[in-house]
């Protein structure tokens, strides 16, 4: 994985939004317009944030798509952090695994569980059906597709539409990691007792 000294695109800043970046953001980001207020204390904006603000047509776009997935969800949102974090991991992406990290112990992940996602669907903390999400990332992020055996499984306990949305999920969040490797957008600082970063996978370790 390429270890990028920063961005490839640069965030854009501040003073340089269009109003029809901002009316893109605006809905989709509650505090968009204090991080583009320009003063002294306004926070500090993520940097996918300020990336996506050059593009203000695909940025309006995308959040809509994110924000069903995150915010009007019929997966169990413990379950979706749990896909999410296998594509992080596969994907080698430390942007997506620090803020799903944190999302996933909102939802009710435990740290040994954020832990076992590392080791995959035979690690000890997972039960049945946690096991069979965990294994339909693993065949759609490696094969692009489901064996039938694992679909079925998944049809014991998913809904028809859970089950498009894990797919949507799978293939949003890949697209993400994606996007935050190809641009080599870095991850925020995360303050003081925040998960730490994606985990270094033994070939990548010196």
């Amino acid at each position: 994985m390429r270890a990028a000294a920063g961005p490839r695109i640069a965030p854009l800043p501040a003073g340089e939004w269009s109003e029809e970046a901002r009316t893109a953001l605006r809905g989709h980001v509650a505090r968009i317009d204090q991080y583009l207020s320009g003063q002294p204390d306004a926070p500090t904006m993520p940097p996918v944030l300020g990336v996506l603000g050059r593009h203000p047509q695909l940025a309006g776009a995308w959040l809509q798509l994110n924000g069903v997935l995150l915010n009007s969800t019929v997966l169990d949102a413990r379950l979706r952090e749990l896909v999410i974090l296998r594509v992080a991991w596969l994907a080698g992406s430390d942007y997506e695994w620090r803020q799903h990290a944190r999302i996933g112990r909102e939802a009710g992940l435990s740290a040994e569980q954020i832990e076992g996602v590392v080791r995959g669907p035979d690690a000890s903390v997972w039960c049945s059906n946690e096991r069979t999400l965990l294994r339909a990332a693993d065949e759609l992020m490696s094969s692009k597709t489901l064996s039938d055996a694992t679909w079925e499984q998944l049809a014991r306990f998913l809904d028809d539409r859970q089950l498009i949305e894990l797919l949507f999920v799978v293939g949003a969040y890949l697209c993400v990691a994606l996007v935050f490797n190809g641009a080599a957008i870095p991850a925020p600082h995360p303050p003081n007792g925040a998960p730490e970063g994606h985990p270094r996978r033994p070939e990548d370790r010196g």
